[in-house]
């Protein structure tokens, strides 16, 4: 029988012959997975046989993480700011640089009882649940849509797992805020925080095998990538306070146009907040109404 050692080994080789990035990071946490131990328990025990029942369930991910399969699909759930979330193709995969746009709203927002805020494009959860997680203490309305009933079932059980406090609306970004027969209840508006990540890859632009796996709604946002960014940032004014804080995240490239964007649209003090990687993709800007004039 093949030791541990042997097996991150030849795995890891396996993967990198397939071109697959961080090669040993997604070895290790396959076998961590399978064997049902943490990362210190591998390394203290890495002279331990493996034998073939246990073999035959890490071959079958191992296969699959070399066709590209995100490992985040494989693991069942990936961490984003210290909490586990569900993760499948239901929506995208959490990006890293997601947690700093998390972080900057924390900072940022002015906290208050019963403060509104709006995920919206919310696909896993990740971001109203967290900021509902977080500022719990202020007892926060979170609403949380998207396009997708496949994502808001997944916010759903994220929501439920992690005992978080949100409303989900099945919405084209502002569709659902419109009065109908069949929608006659009126979704809340009023935000004092929104954030919006919203596709943003051009259409046609080459992605990774891994990207690939993520649902192509959640993905593709016109020629340039921005066209939803636009619908958005034209639609969302009638349903923001005064002085609320509008926060996006974009590609690498498209964070000063979607700051003229909000410039255009009437929003106040736009800037664009860096990654910790240096790029400018975090747009944010205020909704400032004008003062109401007495015509008595």
């Amino acid at each position: 029988m093949k030791t541990i050692q042997e097996i991150l080994y030849s795995g890891t080789a396996y993967l990198e012959a397939r071109g697959i990035d961080a090669a040993r990071h997604s070895m290790q946490s396959m076998l961590v997975h399978v064997l049902g131990c943490s990362k210190t328990w591998l390394y203290l025990h890495h002279d331990d046989p493996l034998t073939e029942a246990t073999l035959a369930p890490l071959r079958e991910m191992l296969r699959e993480r070399g066709k590209g399969v995100p490992l985040q699909h494989l693991l069942g759930s990936t961490e984003f700011y210290r909490r586990e979330f569900r993760t499948d193709a239901r929506a995208l995969i959490p990006r890293p640089e997601t947690e700093e746009l998390v972080e900057f709203a924390l900072q940022m927002a002015d906290k208050k009882p019963g403060m509104r805020i709006l995920d919206m494009g919310c696909g896993s959860g990740i971001i109203g649940i967290t900021l509902a997680l977080e500022l719990a203490a202020h007892k926060p309305d979170v609403v949380m849509a998207d396009i997708s009933d496949a994502a808001l079932a997944l916010t759903l059980e994220n929501a439920a797992t992690l005992g978080a406090r949100v409303r989900t609306y099945r919405s084209d970004l502002f569709s659902a805020w419109s009065p109908s027969a069949d929608n006659p209840v009126v979704p809340p508006a009023n935000f004092d925080l929104v954030m919006a990540n919203l596709p943003y890859v051009p259409d046609g632009e080459p992605v990774s095998a891994e990207v690939r796996h993520d649902p192509a709604t959640a993905l593709y946002g016109g020629p340039d990538g921005l066209d939803l960014v636009r619908r958005f940032l034209a639609e969302a004014r009638p349903y923001l306070s005064d002085k609320c804080l509008v926060m996006l995240e974009v590609g690498h490239n498209q964070g000063e146009v979607t700051r003229k964007l909000m410039e255009a649209n009437g929003y106040t003090d736009c800037r664009v907040l860096t990654d910790m990687s240096g790029k400018a993709r975090f747009p944010i800007g205020y909704a400032t109404h004008p003062p109401q004039t007495n015509h008595e």
